[in-house]
Formats: structure tokens, C-alpha cells, sequence
């Protein structure tokens, strides 16, 4: 019965000749582009890096090398669009897998199976947890060439559906779902993910959000002891435990903060002045700022309030921020705070492209572990990104733009008994790119 899978079947005929299709053409494999990812990751070393975390009770000072190969082999299977662990027992004998993560394609043993893989998401503890966290935060400082004289943080949360009864997993009233609200941060200008914390599906107070910045900042400094830091975000992260934590220790912030009474009566006057100037003018919309001390009840000093005016033939609305930095209003809201909203294009890749939300796991641990492992998936596909020419469409195309085009390109791969021979498409429309990027990255071998 195994054997009627390879039997031919047949398709319509072409130019009176016979099409005979089956699943047995030998050793081929549909990631050739995989190949890409394993000399990214070698440059990275992010694989040795998680696997230097998780320690081997028997000799602590050992790292586990087939350890590194499976998790290797989870951040490859993610990044080629193979996000759940039970891809791997269809794919234990590709030859490009296997030839990625240091394996024979033909002669050499198979892959891990789904139960190996799962066993590994729920085997780390919460302190080898803590260190893979740690460690994803020193993998985004050592990116750079050099330490920058300013970063901007972003943070978010984005909603994360469960199905079943994870631990962590709560009703939200907003989305009316029983979901988690996994905290984002990735740096402005790069897109870099510095990191991603699976937490309850509520919004996070004011302790838990200094908590995060606080442990962030200090792994940051001990790398980048000079570089001033600026933490940008809406309104669920304007706290006053975090605003004041900000404030001892030297960091900047900016963020939203939602209007109430007191905001609007500072702004009245001069928004009835912006109304009654668009309607004489007869313009579509109308945009003006101002600035302003204000303290809230639960705040410890005044703070430096930014407001943005707007008048339409709709309405009139007004936003604010809070924030230490200085420049003018309208620099400081249109150009500084409203840039945070590409922070969401970096969790589209992250949550949607890479299928970050499938935290299924019941453990919060082994779906903390799942949201590290993604990371690393980003890793590799912002890194490949990055390497493209700067004129080029490649520098800002999606991953889901990289892994139809360089990633799922149909390869076949012979094994000799001097060398191993990878057959690519002739007629590969990326082939340009492919020799391009692959030589960029590609270590000389014997």
C-alpha cells in the first residue's frame, strides 16, 4: 500500500504527447534557497548562541552540537514558511534541509521527527527562558559595526488568539477573545527585533512596562554603555512607574497619552481659533500644536505635553504625547511620534509572514521558546534582506516577497563520493540575485 503514492497518474496530453506525473524523482527538494539561510545563520552564529543557553545538566560548560542542529534546523523550517513542528517528519529526508543544518543529503541519517521537536519547544526552563531572552537582546547590539550614538525603541503589543487553555491565556473585552498580548520591540531605523515577551492577553501596567524597559535598557548598556536611548509607544505605555524609571536613569521616552478634561480645557481656546479659521478659509482640514506642563493625579512632577490640533469638515480632534525630548511640537509629533507607526509593518512580518502566533503550545514556557525561535527566523530573513544592493526593490521587500523568490526555488541535489552537486533551476529568474547574495555571505571552503 506505501508504494501506490509513487504510481504515475496521468495529465492531459501535450501536443499529442502523454503527461505521466509521480512523486518520485529522486533526491530533489523545493527550498533550494535554503542553502542562502545556512551561511546567514553561520555568520550570525544565532543557533550556537541559543544552544550556549540551555545547559547540559550532565557538563554544564558543554554545548550540545546536536542541539544547535535542531534548533538551526526549527529557524531554517520556519523561515522557508514551515512554521508548525509537524512539518518535520515530511521533511526528515529533503536533501536541502538536511544539507543545511550539516547533513549528507543522501547518505546521511534523517532529521528530527515532530516528536523530537516538540520535546525540545517544552524542554527549557525559565531560567534557560531568561538567558535566550538576554541572548536575542546581545545578538541585536552585536549587528552593529559599531555602538550608535542613539537608538529608538518601539514597543507594542499585538493581539495573539489561543484556542484551548494556554497558560497565560485570558479574556480580552477590546477584542472580545481569549488571546495573549505578546510585547514587540524592534529598533526604528533598522527594523531590528531586539525583543518579543509572550504575556497575559491584558494591558500591561505600570510595574510589568518598567519592568521590560528597565531589563532591556540594562543588557543594552552593558554592550553600549554611551548610546542614548529613546523609548517610543501609545498610550498603554505612558506610566508613571515607567516615565519615572526613564527619568533617574537617563532614558528618553515619548508616548501617547489619552485626553480627558484637563487636556482639553489647556487647548480650548486655541481650538475654537483653528475652527473658526478653516471655516473662513473653507479649507478640507486645518493643523496646528501646542505645548504645555501638565501633571495627571498619579504622576509625580509636571511633564512636557505635546498637542496636535486638527479641524475638518468632520470635526475637530486632539491627540497628545508625553515626552523629555526636545524640538519643536510639530517636529516632535509629526515627525518623531508618528514614525512609530512602522513599528506595526515590523509586526506584520514577525506575527503574520512568520507565523509568530502560533503559540499552541500549553505551557507559556515552550510558547515563549516558539516566539524566540520566530525571532530568529526574522533574523535571518532581515539579514539576507539587508545584504541587497541599497537601489534596489530587494532593500525593502517583505519576507514573504524573499521566500517565494529566493527562497522556493526547486533544487536537485547529487551526492558523490568526492563532492555534492546542487542542480538549480536554468531558467531561475532571481538567479542574479541568488549569485549575488549567496557570494556575499558564502565562506570559502576547502
Amino acid at each position: 500500500m506505501d508504494e501506490d503514492s509513487l504510481l504515475p497518474f496521468s495529465l492531459p496530453a501535450v501536443c499529442r504527447k502523454k503527461v505521466s506525473v509521480a512523486f518520485d524523482g529522486g533526491s530533489l527538494s523545493s527550498d533550494g534557497g535554503v542553502l542562502l539561510l545556512r551561511e546567514v545563520e553561520r555568520r550570525l552564529g544565532v543557533a550556537a548562541l541559543l544552544a550556549g543557553c540551555l545547559v547540559d545538566r550532565r557538563d554544564p560548560c558543554r554545548i550540545d552540537h546536536a542541539l544547535a542542529e535542531m534548533l538551526r534546523l526549527r529557524m531554517f523550517l520556519i523561515a522557508a514558511g514551515y512554521e508548525d513542528a509537524d512539518d518535520c517528519d515530511s521533511l526528515r529526508t529533503d536533501p536541502i534541509f538536511k544539507l543545511a543544518v550539516g547533513r549528507l543529503p543522501e547518505s546521511g541519517d534523517a532529521l528530527c521527527s515532530q516528536p523530537t521537536m516538540s520535546r525540545l519547544e517544552n524542554a527549557p526552563s525559565k531560567v534557560e527562558i531568561a538567558r535566550m531572552m538576554a541572548a536575542m537582546v546581545d545578538l541585536f547590539c552585536a549587528s552593529w559595526t559599531c555602538p550608535p550614538k542613539a537608538i529608538t525603541l518601539d514597543i507594542d503589543e499585538t493581539l495573539d488568539r489561543v484556542h484551548g487553555h494556554q497558560q497565560l491565556s485570558l479574556f480580552n473585552a477590546h477584542y472580545d477573545e481569549r488571546c495573549f498580548l505578546p510585547i514587540h520591540i524592534y529598533e526604528a531605523g533598522s527594523g531590528k527585533p531586539v525583543a518579543v515577551i509572550l504575556r497575559a492577553g491584558k494591558t500591561p501596567g505600570g510595574s510589568e512596562v518598567r519592568t521590560v524597559i528597565k531589563h532591556v535598557v540594562h543588557r543594552i548598556r552593558r554592550t553600549w554603555p554611551k548610546t542614548r536611548i529613546c523609548w517610543r509607544g501609545d498610550s498603554h505605555y505612558a506610566r508613571p512607574e515607567a516615565m519615572d524609571w526613564c527619568e533617574e536613569n537617563g532614558v528618553d521616552y515619548v508616548f501617547a497619552v489619552a485626553g480627558n478634561d484637563v487636556l482639553h480645557a489647556e487647548v480650548r481656546s486655541l481650538a475654537d481659533d483653528l475652527c473658526v479659521r478653516r471655516a473662513e478659509g473653507g479649507e478640507e482640514k486645518r493643523r496646528t500644536w501646542a505645548e504645555f506642563h501638565y501633571a495627571a493625579r498619579s504622576w509625580a512632577k509636571p511633564r512636557r505635553i505635546i498637542a496636535r490640533l486638527e479641524a475638518t469638515t468632520r470635526g475637530f480632534d486632539a491627540r497628545y504625547v508625553v515626552t523629555t525630548l526636545a524640538g519643536s511640537a510639530a517636529h516632535l509629533y509629526e515627525t518623531v511620534y508618528c514614525a512609530r507607526g512602522q513599528a506595526e509593518n515590523f509586526i506584520k512580518l514577525h506575527k503574520t509572514q512568520l507565523a509568530s502566533d502560533r503559540t499552541s503550545c500549553r505551557s507559556s514556557r515552550a510558547n515563549q521558546f516558539r516566539l524566540i525561535l520566530h525571532t530568529a527566523a526574522y533574523w535571518l530573513l532581515h539579514t539576507l534582506r539587508a545584504a541587497a544592493p541599497k537601489r534596489s526593490d530587494w532593500k525593502t521587500a517583505e519576507f514573504a516577497t524573499l521566500r517565494g523568490r529566493l527562497i522556493k526555488i526547486a533544487t536537485r541535489v547529487v551526492e558523490s563520493a568526492a563532492r555534492i552537486r546542487v542542480w538549480l533551476p536554468t531558467a531561475c529568474p532571481d538567479a542574479t540575485m541568488f549569485r549575488l547574495l549567496a557570494g556575499r555571505f558564502a565562506v570559502a571552503g576547502p
